[in-house]
Formats: C-alpha cells, sequence, structure tokens
C-alpha cells in the first residue's frame, strides 16, 4: 500500500462494484464477502475472505485487517453486520448500537422515529386492528422489497401474516410520489448532506432509475432524522409524500443506498459521499453543506461482468474489446 493511501474496509461488498470503485479512488481499498464470486471486491486493491458475518471469528478478523494496514474506516455495504459493526471495536462508521438494532427492525424503527418526533405511517403488530384498510404486511426484517403483500381488509391481512415465514406487522398502505434521500453524517452526528431523489423505477427494491430533486421539505426530514436518531455516516431515508398521511417514512437503512450513483452524480467536487469518509477518516472536520448539490440529474442503472480465470482471478478481458461502449 502507498504510504500517503488511507485504508478503508467495506464489508459485504457483493455486487457494488460502483462504491467499491469509487472508494478505490481516493483510498486504498479493502473489500470483504464470504462469497468468492461477489463481483465488487474486484474493483478493490485487496478481497480477503472473511469468515461468516455471525461467527465469532468475525470481528477478530476485521481487527487484524485494520491493525495490519492501518486501516481509519469501516462501511458496510449490507444490513447484515451493521449492529455487530456497532458493538466492536473499530473505526466504524456506523451508528450506535441502539439505533443500528432498530433500524434493522421495521418495527423497532417505526417506534423509534415516533420517539424522536418523526413522521412514519400508522403501523400496528398482528393482532391489533388497523385503524383503516388497505395496509401492507410486510417482514420486520428484510431487505429488497422481499415478501411484501397488499391487503384490502382484515381477512386478506391475516391470511398474509399466516403466509409470512417470519415475524411481520402491518403498515397503512401509502400513495403518492415516492423518493429517497441519501444523507451523510459525521461521527458526532452532524448532518453534512442530504440528497433526494425521485424512484422512477425500482427493480426487488432497487432503485434503477431517479432523479436528483431539489425539495426544501425532503432536504430538512433528511437533515432531521440523521441527526436526531443519530446517525453516523451514510443513510439511506425512503418516505412517500402520501394525500391524507402527508411525508411518511417507511424505511431507514443506515449504509449507502441502492441507487448510490445518484448523489455520486449530483455532488460538488470534493463532497462525494466517499470522498467526506475518507476525509473525516484522516481526522478532517468536514463542514455541513446540507442542500449544495447539483439537482435535476438523472441516473439509470446498467449490468456488466467481470470475467475470472481458473484461480478465480480476473483476467482483464471483455466481450468487447475496449470495454462497455461510453455513452454517445
Amino acid at each position: 500500500m502507498a504510504p500517503d493511501r488511507l485504508a478503508v474496509i467495506l464489508t459485504g461488498a457483493g455486487k457494488r462494484y460502483d462504491i467499491v470503485s469509487a472508494f478505490a479512488q481516493h483510498a486504498f481499498t479493502i473489500a470483504v464477502d464470504p462469497n468468492p464470486l461477489a463481483p465488487a471486491q474486484y474493483a478493490a486493491d485487496l478481497r480477503p475472505t472473511p469468515p461468516p458475518f455471525d461467527s465469532g471469528e468475525y470481528v477478530p478478523f476485521l481487527q487484524e485487517l485494520v491493525r495490519e494496514h492501518d486501516v481509519r474506516a469501516v462501511v458496510p455495504l449490507t444490513d447484515l453486520d451493521i449492529e455487530i459493526l456497532a458493538e466492536a471495536d473499530l473505526p466504524a462508521f456506523v451508528p450506535g448500537p441502539e439505533v443500528a438494532r432498530a433500524t434493522f427492525d421495521k418495527w423497532g424503527a417505526h417506534e423509534l422515529l415516533l420517539a424522536r418526533g418523526l413522521p412514519s405511517p400508522p403501523t400496528v403488530l398482528p393482532g391489533t386492528e388497523p385503524d383503516s384498510y388497505p395496509v401492507v404486511v410486510k417482514p420486520r426484517r428484510g431487505s429488497g422489497a422481499r415478501s411484501i403483500h397488499t391487503a384490502a381488509d382484515r381477512e386478506q391481512a391475516e391470511f398474509f401474516v399466516r403466509y409470512v415465514e417470519e415475524e411481520t406487522m402491518v403498515q397503512q398502505l401509502l400513495s403518492g410520489p415516492h423518493y429517497s434521500i441519501d444523507l451523510m453524517c459525521d461521527l458526532d452526528g452532524r448532518c453534512l448532506n442530504a440528497v433526494p431523489r425521485s424512484m422512477l423505477e425500482s427493480r426487488g427494491g432497487e432503485s434503477i432509475k431517479g432523479t436528483v430533486t431539489r425539495d426544501d421539505e425532503l432536504i430538512d426530514l433528511g437533515r432531521r432524522v440523521g441527526e436526531a436518531l443519530p446517525v453516523r455516516g451514510p443513510c439511506t431515508v425512503q418516505v412517500f409524500r402520501d394525500p391524507d398521511v402527508g411525508l411518511a417514512i417507511y424505511d431507514v437503512n443506515t449504509r449507502f443506498g441502492g441507487a448510490f450513483p445518484a448523489h455520486m452524480y449530483a455532488a460538488r467536487p470534493g463532497r462525494t459521499y466517499p470522498e467526506l469518509i475518507v476525509r473525516m477518516a484522516r481526522g478532517e472536520r468536514v463542514e455541513p453543506h446540507v442542500g449544495d448539490f447539483e439537482d435535476g440529474m438523472t441516473f439509470t442503472r446498467w449490468f456488466w461482468h467481470t470475467e475470472l480465470d481458473r484461480h478465480m482471478e480476473p483476467t482483464g478481458r471483455d466481450i468487447l474489446e475496449d470495454g462497455p461502449r461510453p455513452p454517445r
């Protein structure tokens, strides 16, 4: 590693090639994922294979990497280890254990939001009658829009509660425009920026098309969430602007959201979220610049691949001679 390149660990790299490659522009990047075919690890400088998240060896494995490479920031790219990192002795950009635990459980997140004076839609646990129908029945712990079902009445709601093979909750069905707010907070919980984007199209709960939107009400809501919880590091807040309820937060993910490119395109030079994390990891105190971004930027995501040889090493070869054709 070059002595002037700060080291960062990204956990649960998965297919987030966009995030890993963005960090690799500014830091020595170590991507860890238990799956040897996780594509994003091939954008990193180093790709050690970790033990399972839920094993007693996972945290010591990360701590050894921190010592060996003088790592200054550990950033999770999945929900699965946020609480683990929050409780560990690591330079992790995650909220405290209470917030990490609550936001992994959507019922816990609902109660936490209400306790902090933030808008969350009417929500009950199975066995309690909701105020009105239709509702959505969804897992308390889940991602990717998995096992979410709309119920028009009590009979349907009770059926889906039985049908989903895990703990569920029942939430008022929201309508109206759907937004996500990508925010970044420092290690003291100060919101540095909050960038709203519309959800033009999603697949498996992940936004694949959207537009960065300057909306003062959404920007302020993002700032309030970040500082009220508080958040430390990246966070994505998902909201509806419902015609009856108004702004309502239905999910909070204390990590980078699926539409990571949106705030990358919108950020001013030197203020992309990976750059902010690297600057803070160096010990710099970054001043808040909430609302300082370029709006109207639209992203449309696509897919590519990496070829590996028989030794699971990248060949550097592509199906096109010079790689993907650039936009024209």
